[in-house]
């Protein structure tokens, strides 16, 4: 929706801005105290897009699931090739999300660590509750 919409519906409008300007200075440095500083947003902002792909996202699902996976097992689970899959996994070891280990020439990842599995976990409980609310 442009901005220019919104401004043009008043009922949008009602919903996108404030009805009566009126700042609370409590809550707002409590906000501003308590939330993360720009270094951990931008940080949060580059996991969020690492699960902005659906393949990258099946993957981590897939070793949730499954534990400890290779290449070979995660493209035969997410019907990807496994370069495409070698190149998601690249990625998401960079950015800390899983860990890997070598077996002789065989590769075998996991997730990283429980707060990944945490954050799987309640973003798919999100996602059904969300889903289940459009019913």
């Amino acid at each position: 929706m442009t901005n220019a919409m919104s401004q043009s519906d008043p009922a949008t409008a009602v919903i996108d801005g404030c009805v009566v300007p009126l700042v609370h200075p409590e809550k707002v440095a409590l906000a501003r105290e308590a939330g993360p500083s720009l270094a951990e947003t931008i940080e949060l902002a580059g996991l969020f897009k690492l699960l902005g792909d659906p393949t990258r996202t099946r993957i981590l699902y897939s070793l949730l699931e499954a534990g400890e996976l290779c290449v070979c097992d995660i493209s035969a689970t997410v019907s990807v090739a496994e370069t495409t899959v070698s190149q998601a996994l690249r990625l998401l070891r960079t950015a800390g999300v899983v860990a890997c280990r070598r077996d002789g020439r065989m590769m075998f990842y996991r997730l990283a660590d429980a707060h990944v599995r945490m954050l799987l976990d309640l973003s798919r409980e999100h996602a059904r509750h969300e889903s289940a609310g459009q019913l």
